[in-house]
């Protein structure tokens, strides 16, 4: 037969092996950094669904002990009204990381949908959606999260919409990039053949392919949340004056800094000690999503999220247009065979 007969034969060879990714406890326990701030982060959350169990006291109950120093009875000390610095940070604790979780994830949501939207349809679409991102993107993040807070006010629900419209250019320049780059790949492409819909495409073949840098930007991005409402509270603001959070506790200590220094030391230890366990935790959340079963490159691999079942799926199809047609492998190298004369 000559060479340049259809090799057929080739789809129905085996298909390369596929090596088994190590676990996510394995990949966790290689990086020690990581797993250090894994067990913090997860200590925090403990603290912040307990806090009404574990602290002493009620964060707002006042004592006769003003200032009072670190002692066996106030493990951290009081502030200047009496109120326990123990209860308040780790109610505080609550509310911080509420407030960052909830940002995150209302930016990811929409700046993914943009993102998404913009790099794959292109056109006008991209233009309009581009444009806004390329207005926002001239201003600092929390120099928008202050305008917004002082337009609508403050308060606890316009601090987690002010940050998450402040972080939404982030998440969609990222996406956006990915998908320019994912969009042209070939299973991307296979599966517009075979029919797939926009929608398909996108939410199996492109997103999945694209999650690891978005989840490192939302694991750095929840940090930065957290030191944004610490911000916005510290400057008067963030949330009610009853509510205790870190960046409210160091703003009240400003006064007594000289005289107190418990004040603005431990509520700038506890946000230092989340921001670092959030951002260590990033990397590995990363390598996660990205060590699903890849397969050794071939030409009927599909690289990525896809190379498993989703592969398994699209040869079937293929297959069974091939019977619809009732074409054959066989009768196809039957009609590339040169002729003979």
């Amino acid at each position: 037969m000559n060479t340049q007969s259809l090799k057929l034969d080739s789809i129905t060879e085996a298909d390369p092996p596929i090596r088994p990714r190590p676990s996510w406890w394995v990949q966790l326990r290689r990086d020690k950094k990581a797993l250090a701030g894994l067990v913090v982060l997860m200590t925090l959350v403990l603290i912040a669904l307990a806090a009404g169990f574990l602290s002493p006291y009620d964060p707002n109950a006042m004592d006769y002990d003003m200032l009072g120093t670190p002692s066996w009875a106030h493990p951290l000390g009081t502030d200047d009204l009496g109120r326990d610095l123990l209860s308040r940070i780790m109610h505080g604790t609550r509310i911080s990381l509420f407030v960052g979780v909830s940002t995150v994830a209302i930016s990811l949501v929409l700046g993914v949908l943009m993102g998404l939207a913009s790099g794959y349809y292109g056109g006008w679409i991209d233009m309009i959606i581009m444009r806004y991102i390329d207005l926002q993107w001239a201003f600092p993040n929390f120099i928008i999260a202050v305008y917004l807070v002082a337009v609508f006010g403050a308060g606890l629900s316009n601090v987690i919409v002010a940050i998450s419209l402040a972080f939404l250019d982030d998440f969609a320049r990222i996406t956006r990039g990915m998908v320019l780059t994912i969009k042209e790949s070939q299973y991307s492409d296979a599966a517009r053949v075979l029919g797939a819909s926009d929608w398909r495409i996108m939410s199996r073949h492109i997103l999945p392919n694209a999650i690891a840098p978005i989840i490192v930007q939302a694991s750095v991005s929840v940090s930065y949340a957290i030191l944004g409402e610490a911000w916005l509270s510290f400057l008067g603001l963030g949330v009610e004056a009853d509510t205790p959070t870190w960046g409210l506790i160091l703003s009240e200590s400003r006064s007594f800094i000289s005289r107190a220094w418990w004040l603005g030391v431990f509520p700038g230890l506890a946000i230092m000690v989340a921001v670092l366990s959030i951002t260590s935790s990033a990397m590995p959340c990363a390598i996660f999503w990205t060590s699903r079963r890849v397969s050794e490159p071939g030409p009927r691999s599909l690289p990525g999220w896809t190379a498993g079942r989703e592969r398994e799926r699209v040869r079937a199809r293929f297959y069974s247009r091939l019977q619809r047609f009732r074409v054959t492998p066989q009768k196809v190298r039957a009609l590339a065979a040169p002729q003979r004369g």
